[in-house]
């Protein structure tokens, strides 16, 4: 689905793995790969400076993705030294014309700041670039072969939460022109999911509307498929959450993706916060289509 990714790390995330597993990420359809880590400046003194020691630590633990690159993949490490890691992130995916960030993300609370991590936050409001959020617990906790076939399947199977909303039409329009221009041994599928939501107007839960999403799922189907995918259609009443990751969980996708039609509000589906609560929520991967506010 993506040739060129960044990989951002700040050794606490577990992604720091991954450079074990770079022909597995090359699998994936991959054609550039970017291990990327921040440094704090050294703030004793009058003027800050680089911290030599610890640039040198973080290169050395990267650079084992160096060792073993199989022939069409270009691998990079990047350790730089700032007190903004966001911009950082921001100038190199610019700089290396990443098509997708990596990065991770923890669970400590609903705020968008701890739940996404200020730095991916402020990523998000920066640039349109898709970032593929990854829980730390998930992949610290692999073994080597899981993970190896995770790297793989990164990109294989997607589900797209549609209600016909603009973040939902925002989300397809992204998902279709990366799908046009995915390399080979990438997506193979997508789940199309439209979950009516239970209370509310009768008429907003009756069988008619049950058919009409149904009937516009099935006509996004068939551009998706014109595009060589395989595309499933499911239209489900009931909580929207819960039936959402019901979905991910029955039909065995690689990530669920989601966008918002605003910069500077992280993840919004039709409700507020819906995306918010699916990354807390779930262990599946999360892929991001930012509208952002710079490119």
């Amino acid at each position: 689905m993506f040739r060129r990714a960044l990989i951002c790390t700040d050794f606490s995330d577990g992604l720091y793995r991954l450079v074990d597993f770079v022909p597995s990420l090359g699998a994936s359809g991959l054609e550039q790969i970017v291990f990327f880590h921040t440094v704090p400046l050294l703030e004793s003194g009058s003027i800050p400076r680089e911290d030599k020691q610890k640039i040198e630590k973080a290169q050395s633990r990267l650079g084992k993705a160096l060792e073993n690159v199989p022939d069409g993949l270009e691998v990079k490490v990047e350790v730089l030294s700032s007190n903004k890691p966001q911009d950082s992130i921001f100038k190199a995916a610019q700089t290396h014309r990443s098509d997708v960030i990596i990065t991770g993300a923890n669970t400590r609370s609903l705020l968008n700041e701890t739940v996404f991590g200020s730095t991916t936050l402020s990523i998000s409001e920066q640039t349109s670039t898709p970032l593929m959020v990854l829980r730390p617990q998930l992949i610290s906790t692999y073994t080597c072969e899981e993970l190896d076939l995770r790297c793989r399947h990164l990109f294989r199977y997607i589900m797209l939460a549609y209600d016909d909303s603009d973040s939902a039409k925002y989300l397809l329009d992204r998902f279709k022109t990366a799908a046009q221009n995915r390399p080979a041994n990438s997506l193979q599928e997508c789940l199309l999911i439209w979950v009516i939501e239970e209370g509310g107007r009768r008429e907003l839960r009756s069988p008619e509307q049950l058919e009409r999403a149904r009937q516009k799922l099935e006509k996004i189907k068939q551009d998706l498929e014109a595009l060589d995918l395989k595309v499933r259609v499911e239209v489900r009443r009931g909580e929207p959450l819960l039936e959402l990751l019901d979905a991910a969980l029955e039909f065995d996708i690689s990530a669920i993706a989601v966008s918002s039609t605003r910069a500077n509000k992280l993840l919004e589906w039709s409700a507020p916060s819906f995306s918010n609560e699916v990354l807390r929520r779930s262990w599946h991967p999360t892929l991001f289509f930012s509208p952002g506010k710079k490119g």
